[in-house]
């Protein structure tokens, strides 16, 4: 008999990648080929995404799966990527332009030169996005500046999941979470927001029907079916932007704070309520619809493990491993002797360290960064928790910052609650294939279905200065 799987593709800023999942969360197959934008012929300077070669390496992934996944049977399919990004397309789905990259600057001088409303925070009131240039209004605005042309002509926009879930089953429609990343969505009404609309004077028209997490979006068609090496007819399941199936497939519960460790941090929770007044008031903060109809995420981001990347190469040769600068952190005492380091590097003209003398080690400025990082996490909570308003009981924390386990240490004692540390890397990938697995009726939920999931966490409790570290 064979073992039912759902094949998630998962298309990520660098790498893409094809994964078949069990119904208990195991990853049982995968293959990954590198993914990368292209630079666009207009411009040295602009970054856009190719979308058959994103489908080619769907391909080749497939391929390279091809003698495992003849083993499975491939219940239904699911596609998560990086949001906001898409493009104008014909009633064939056909491309009328290049797909722009987040990393793309051409939409700063639509940016800095919009003012839609008279209060200037308005925006992000009504759509919980915070003013980043890669956003989905940005780009539209953009085009309809440039090539006002196309836009008469669209039959559509498409998010790039969506684009990836129409060459798959020829089916026109927009995932509710890419919509929650485009700053253009009255995210109360979960649906685009009028007074947007009509400002830009951009069309209705343009966004096909919404679909939640766990709806069927179509079945495999014979031309896809083909090109992946995989039989005609499977399911096509709505998922959509990885964050919000990281969360969801990380095992969070409505009401507790994730914190994603990184080059960036990105602080986040699953709340039943959000106050998006509040969210102009704290740098870096946003908010996106959550997986689950009824639930919002906000967060705040800030760099992190980039400042701890800018000391290394500081002060160590660059194989120095990590381990190395933990090591001496931690015979370094809590509070590194008075030691500060104000960690905002990219904001702060005040930003460096204060309290050097001459006693004062490499280990030193380590430790004071971690601390130094740690306080901004305190700060950024507290202020997520009168933005989502709940209060954080844990503190469950993924992403490479943690492996650091004296900065897990330092993040217990600081906040003063436990933090949940999870070891399974592929949290994105488990979110969108329980999704799958309900939507194709084996579950009466996506928490059953996500239930059979065994988690593995380990936990780092507040402790006093005499039993820390």
């Amino acid at each position: 008999m064979k073992l039912e799987v759902i094949l998630v593709l998962d298309c990520g800023a660098t790498n893409i990648r094809v994964i078949a999942v069990d119904r208990q969360g195991r990853n049982v197959a995968q293959a990954a080929v590198g993914n990368a934008s292209e630079i666009a012929s207009e411009n040295s300077a602009w970054h856009q995404w190719s979308l058959e070669a994103i489908l080619q390496r769907f391909a080749t992934c497939c391929q390279k799966l091809a003698t495992e996944l003849s083993d499975c049977h491939i219940r239904g399919m699911t596609v998560t990527t990086f949001g906001a990004d898409g493009t104008l397309v014909n009633e064939q789905g056909a491309l009328l332009y290049p797909v722009m990259s987040w990393k793309c600057p051409r939409t700063e001088s639509v940016m800095k030169g919009l003012n839609l409303f008279k209060r200037p925070k308005q925006l992000q009131e009504i759509t919980g996005v915070g003013d980043f240039r890669f956003n989905t209004l940005y780009k539209l605005l953009w085009l309809k500046a440039n090539h006002p042309q196309l836009l008469k002509q669209a039959h559509a926009w498409l998010f790039i999941s969506s684009l990836i879930n129409h060459r798959l089953t020829g089916q026109f429609t927009t995932d509710m979470t890419m919509a929650g990343t485009s700053q253009m969505l009255d995210i109360h009404q979960r649906d685009f927001s009028p007074d947007i609309l009509e400002i830009t004077g951009l069309p209705r028209r343009l966004f096909p029907r919404l679909v939640e997490a766990g709806e069927k979006v179509g079945t495999l068609q014979a031309d896809a079916a083909c090109l992946l090496g995989l039989p005609a007819g499977i399911p096509v399941i709505a998922a959509g932007h990885d964050t919000q199936f990281a969360l969801f497939g990380a095992g969070a519960q409505p009401g507790q704070a994730v914190l994603s460790s990184g080059t960036w941090e990105i602080l986040m929770v699953r709340s039943a309520q959000v106050n998006t007044s509040l969210l102009s008031h704290f740098a870096g903060s946003t908010c996106e619809l959550d997986s689950r109809a009824g639930l919002y995420n906000p967060g705040v981001q800030w760099l992190a493990s980039g400042v701890l990347e800018w000391v290394r190469k500081l002060m160590w040769p660059p194989e120095t491993p990590w381990q190395t600068l933990i090591d001496e952190a931690r015979v370094i005492p809590a509070g590194a002797e008075g030691l500060k380091m104000q960690c905002e590097l990219l904001t702060s003209q005040y930003a460096g360290w204060r309290g050097v003398t001459l006693n004062t080690t490499r280990g030193h400025f380590y430790r004071a960064a971690l601390e130094g990082l740690t306080e901004q996490l305190q700060q950024n909570l507290q202020s997520l928790e009168k933005i989502g308003n709940f209060r954080a009981g844990e503190l469950l924390l993924v992403g490479g910052g943690s492996r650091n386990t004296l900065w897990n240490q330092i993040k217990a004692n600081r906040l003063e609650i436990p933090i949940k540390v999870l070891s399974d890397a592929e949290t994105t990938v488990t979110g969108a294939a329980m999704f799958g697995w309900y939507g194709l009726g084996e579950f009466a939920s996506p928490e059953q279905a996500r239930a059979q999931v065994h988690h593995h966490y380990r936990y780092f409790y507040p402790q006093t200065e005499l039993n820390a570290l």
